[in-house]
């Protein structure tokens, strides 16, 4: 395993429409790789629509085969980097899905990610809404590899799902990725600690990569992508607007805490167990 893996987390600004979303995103991509040096690039979540359950249906298009999948496909191969091309709508068999692709250095389709858990919440006077209205649950997991490193891919609101993040180190993920737009209400409480809990949780990097933050905007992302290591601590994170995080991840770091916090080998599996159904 090589000893360290250079990380893009790009917290995107939004656009009045999509394709010049796509081409600000790719041009992101490009310096991220070729003036920083990122070999892996992150994007956010909802990036190339309005988040809005309203719009959601009339922005999906079908993955890998549509306009923002193909960009990002030739981004991937013209930079040379692994691309989790953050969610945006998908459709398939007339539903409708919050979905992350991922590609490999060369172009590659390497799979794709369906929101498991829909983002619902109703606090009177704060924030009000519901994925459920405009979504599909996907159900299942999506790991791919960056050479001997395994990464996982959640989105958003499964951040707050101690069992997800647990499952996907049982499936033997040392980095998990989430794509987010935490809400300006819950998101200065929950956001980055729910991102350091499931680091410190299962020893392993953690990244939150979120839109930036607009008001003008009927949902307001929270911003402040964050990039935590498997002790728990944030490494880097971002402010409200558009911003461009940089980490160096040290891989030696996860075999270190393994062994000095070895939790993961004592879990007493005797007397309970997390049972992963597919």
């Amino acid at each position: 395993m090589a000893h360290t893996l250079k990380i893009a987390a790009l917290q995107l600004g939004n656009h009045s429409n999509k394709r010049e979303a796509i081409n600000n995103a790719v041009n992101q991509i490009h310096t991220a790789a070729k003036d920083r040096g990122a070999k892996l690039v992150i994007l956010p979540e909802c990036w190339n629509s309005p988040y809005d359950t309203k719009q959601f249906a009339q922005n999906a298009e079908h993955i890998p085969n549509g306009e923002t999948s193909k960009a990002l496909a030739k981004a991937a191969a013209d930079n040379n980097i692994y691309l989790v091309g953050g969610t945006y709508p998908e459709e398939d068999g007339g539903k409708v899905y919050n979905t992350c692709p991922v590609w490999g250095p060369k172009g590659e389709f390497l799979g794709k990610y369906r929101k498991m858990h829909l983002f619902e919440v109703n606090i009177p006077g704060k924030v009000n809404f519901n994925e459920n209205n405009a979504f599909t649950h996907g159900n299942n997991f999506l790991n791919f590899n960056i050479g001997d490193l395994k990464a996982g891919v959640g989105i958003c609101y499964d951040q707050r799902f101690a069992e997800f993040a647990a499952a996907h180190r049982q499936h033997g993920c040392d980095l998990l990725i989430y794509p987010s737009q935490f809400d300006t209400y819950t998101g200065p409480m929950h956001f980055e600690v729910t991102g350091q809990a499931r680091a410190l949780d299962n020893s392993m990097f953690v990244v939150m990569c979120s839109m930036a933050r607009d008001t003008s905007q009927d949902y307001a992302a929270y911003g402040y992508s964050a990039i935590c290591d498997p002790w728990g601590r944030v490494m880097c994170r971002a402010r409200e607007g558009p911003e461009m995080l940089i980490a160096d991840l040290d891989l030696r770091m996860l075999t270190d805490v393994k062994k000095q916090v070895p939790i993961i080998h004592q879990k007493r599996n005797d007397i309970y167990e997390l049972k992963i159904k597919k």
